[in-house]
This record gives C-alpha cells, sequence and structure tokens, in this order.
C-alpha cells in the first residue's frame, strides 16, 4: 500500500539579538518541529515568518523593525516575538499587518499563533526532531541556557522589567540537556544567562535529582558537573560575586575552560556608582591577579560603556588607566544610548555625542593594543583549536579555549588538508594581530 503524506506547512526564523534569544528560538523551533511543521531557510518556501526580535538599545528596535519589515515585504505572514514583542502599539502602528505580536520567553503564545496562521499536518511516517532538539548554531557547539531574568536593577538596564527577575532551571533538568546535546555532537557548551554566576539564588541553591544523584543548584555545583561531560564547557555573563573565586579551582583541573566573561561596564567608582553596580575596582583588580596566579592562561572578556551620564574625561582615563593593569583579554565598548524606562535617563550630565565618539574610538584603540600584545604572548606555543570551517584550498579557522564563537577572534590555519568542523586539534601557533591567531597543525 502507498502511503500519502500531506506537505508540512513550512516556517521561517529570523533570529536577532543576544545568544540568549538565539536559545529562545531554538525552543520555539523544536516545539513547531515536534508538532509537524517543516522549516524554510527563505521566505518564498515558507508559510509563515517567526522574527525574534531585540529591544534594549534604539539601535537594536531599529534593526528589529528593518527585519520585521523585510518579511512583510518578502513574505507577507509575520508573527512577532522577543523583547520588542512588548512595545506591540509601535509595531503595530507601523506593520498593521503582522498576524500576532508576543514577548520574550512567550514559547507557548508563539506555537499558538503559528498554529492559528498555518494549521500544522503530524505524521507517524517521520522522525521529527533529535533527542538534543534543532539548533540554530553548528552541530560542535551550542548555548545552554540555565536561567531566565535578573534580579540586578543596574541604571541602564531594562532587562528585569522585559524577562522578569532571576528564574533558574533545575540542574536535573540542565545536566539532561547537556548531555543531550553532547550526545548529538556537542565539543562545546556555552553557558549562558542575564547572570550566570547568580543560578539557584531563587531556588535557594534547592537540589533536584539526576540518575539517583542529588544535584545542587549553584554554579559551583553545575559548572563542576558539566565538566564532566565531554566537551569544553565555557562560562558567561559571569558577575564577580566572592563565590565566583571558586570556579578557578576547577579552571585548573580542566573541568571549565580558562575563560571569562565579565560585563564589568566601567571602573571609574563614580561612574559604577551611578550604573548600579559594584564600585570597588581595586579589589576587582586584586582578584584578577589571584584568579591569574591559580590560572595562568585565563583568558578574560567583557564588555564597557563610555558615554555614561555624568562620565567626565577624568572618570574616562581612569578606565583606560584601569585597563591597562587588568590587562582583559577581551573587550566590547558600547557608546552609552538612553533606553526607554531606564533610570539612567533621569540622571544629570548628558554626555555630548561626539564627546561619545571620540571616546569610542580611544578606548576600542587602547583595548587593541593590549589584545595584539597578548595574542603576541602565545606565538610559539602549541594550543588546542575546535575547528569551525575548512575550505577548499586546505586551509581550516577555528577557535582556541581562549575564543568564544561570533565575538572573540580565531585562529586561522595552513596545511590544514583533512580537517573537518567539530574537530580539536593540537596547533603551533606562529603569529598573531590584534584580533587572531594564525598556525599549523601538528602531529600527535
Amino acid at each position: 500500500m502507498t502511503v500519502q503524506i500531506e506537505s508540512a506547512p513550512k516556517v521561517g526564523m529570523v533570529s536577532l539579538g543576544c545568544p540568549k534569544a538565539l536559545v529562545d528560538s531554538e525552543r520555539i523551533l523544536t516545539q513547531l518541529r515536534a508538532d509537524g511543521y517543516a522549516l524554510s531557510g527563505d521566505y518564498a518556501g515558507a508559510d509563515v515568518v517567526i522574527v525574534n526580535t531585540c529591544g534594549f538599545l534604539d539601535s537594536a528596535k531599529a534593526e528589529s523593525l528593518e527585519a520585521i519589515g523585510e518579511a512583510l515585504n518578502e513574505n507577507g505572514r509575520v508573527i512577532v516575538t522577543g523583547c520588542m514583542g512588548h512595545e506591540a502599539d509601535a509595531i503595530r502602528a507601523r506593520f498593521p499587518d503582522v498576524l500576532a505580536i508576543t514577548g520574550p520567553q512567550q514559547y507557548e503564545a508563539v506555537v499558538d499563533a503559528v498554529r492559528d496562521a498555518a494549521p500544522p499536518v503530524r505524521s507517524a511516517y517521520i522522525d521529527l526532531i533529535p533527542d538534543a532538539g534543532l539548533k540554530l548554531t553548528p552541530r560542535h557547539y551550542a548555548y545552554l541556557k540555565i536561567s531566565e531574568g535578573c534580579d540586578h536593577r543596574c541604571a541602564f538596564c531594562i532587562i528585569p522589567s522585559l524577562r522578569g527577575d532571576l528564574a533558574s532551571r533545575p540542574p536535573a533538568a540542565i545536566l539532561r540537556e547537556a548531555e543531550a546535546l553532547v550526545k548529538g555532537g556537542a565539543k562545546e557548551l556555552l553557558v549562558i544567562a542575564q547572570d550566570t554566576s547568580a543560578y539557584g539564588v531563587d531556588l535557594r541553591h534547592a537540589t533536584s535529582t539526576l540518575g539517583g544523584r542529588e544535584l545542587r543548584a549553584h554554579i559551583t555545583d553545575l559548572s563542576r558537573e558539566l565538566g564532566q561531560l565531554d566537551a569544553w564547557v565555557r562560562l558567561h555573563y559571569i558577575y564577580p560575586y566572592p563565590h565566583v573565586d571558586q570556579l578557578f579551582p576547577l579552571m585548573a583541573d580542566g573541568l571549565l575552560l580558562p575563560y571569562l566573561d565579565i560585563p564589568f561596564q566601567h571602573a571609574s567608582p563614580s561612574v559604577l556608582r551611578a550604573m548600579r553596580r559594584p564600585a570597588n575596582d581595586a579589589k576587582v583588580l586584586e582578584r584578577i591577579t589571584r584568579w591569574r596566579q591559580l590560572v595562568p592562561d585565563l583568558a578574560l572578556r567583557s564588555t564597557f560603556v563610555v558615554g555614561f551620564p555624568g562620565e567626565t574625561e577624568e572618570d574616562f582615563q581612569y578606565l583606560l588607566d584601569w585597563l591597562g593593569h587588568a590587562q582583559i583579554d577581551r573587550a566590547g565598548c558600547f557608546k552609552y544610548e538612553a533606553v526607554e524606562g531606564a533610570a539612567a535617563n533621569a540622571l544629570p550630565g548628558a554626555v555630548p555625542e561626539a564627546v561619545k565618539e571620540e571616546r569610542w574610538h580611544r578606548f576600542m584603540a587602547r583595548q587593541a593594543a593590549i589584545s595584539a600584545e597578548r595574542l603576541a604572548a602565545k606565538v610559539g606555543r602549541t594550543i588546542d583549536v575546535l575547528i569551525d570551517e575548512v575550505d577548499e584550498e586546505g586551509g581550516a579557522s577555528g577557535r582556541s579555549k581562549y575564543d568564544a564563537p561570533e565575538i572573540d577572534g580565531q585562529v586561522h590555519l595552513r596545511d590544514a588538508g583533512g580537517l573537518k568542523p567539530g574537530d580539536i586539534v593540537p596547533v603551533l601557533v606562529e603569529d598573531s594581530d590584534e584580533a587572531d591567531l594564525f598556525g599549523v597543525p601538528i602531529g600527535d
């Protein structure tokens, strides 16, 4: 007997913003695939398009609105979700034809909207989803979100109003997902949250059970468990609470990568106080020195803001001097933007745009010099590299333990024939610049 399988409706996805939003997109697509939907890689083939928006800065909102407009022009059937979904009236005023608008983390509402727009076709003959769910990253690395929301009330940030207070996942659920990701081919797990080091505080570090073992909801315990899996484990969005010091023995033992992403935002005590962030910069420098004594090859990545209201030239110079002492390996810098609903909007001392621009360029030049010096120190060393891409001319590019995807640098390889994405190979570093390393694979 011939079985006629009805064609499944197709869903397209445009995912904007941070890795946390990317994980939201993956969750939505995994559920839709389980419901019988197929996925489309272009507008023309989709029965409906989801645009997962970012709404943190005005520039991000502009990008989100542009993406919504493009999807409407190219396809016409558009569902909007994500952080900008809180501004539904503004979206509908500009794009009255969108089918539905939901906010961040409203997975069920997004799926319901897709079902209304294009009813699913379920089939028992199709293997729909892998155990680890659908991923928008390459097979060899994956983001692992351990909590939602944030309990901080930084003056420049509206994340708590968009995503709520801290809400941690049970450790057993996280580890089950991590195990499935590694079983599915992930060689690197990138642990993310709004405030990763606060993981479990809202649960009062309660335990959950996995395989007969009791697991405590605490970032140290979770990191130790993740480190037992056969994958690199990289921590992002770490606030430097005192208990973060407990992570460095795990790095020294090889359970965590020697890498921390800490959003310092500034160094001047007066600016940090205005931002409502910890302001003891001297203690932070002492801790960085101690961390590097425990893990000599530690790589620190951070983000900073210049032009915050009230920032003086003295404050900015303080930041530049602090960078020289801290020796941050990688740093991003943003020019302050007033965000609707943020407490910082009411602060005096607005910095002119021209001054913000000039300070941004000075910051980037200073950081480029620091990054170049720290990368140059790796020339002549042999380091492990996770291959991301290969070309037809025998070249390849990947990342070391000191580099996260998209935001950090790469290691470019010559004479790399036979390698494939996901391979981890020893590489002799031959050269460097301010962003990347250059080398050649070596035998065992």
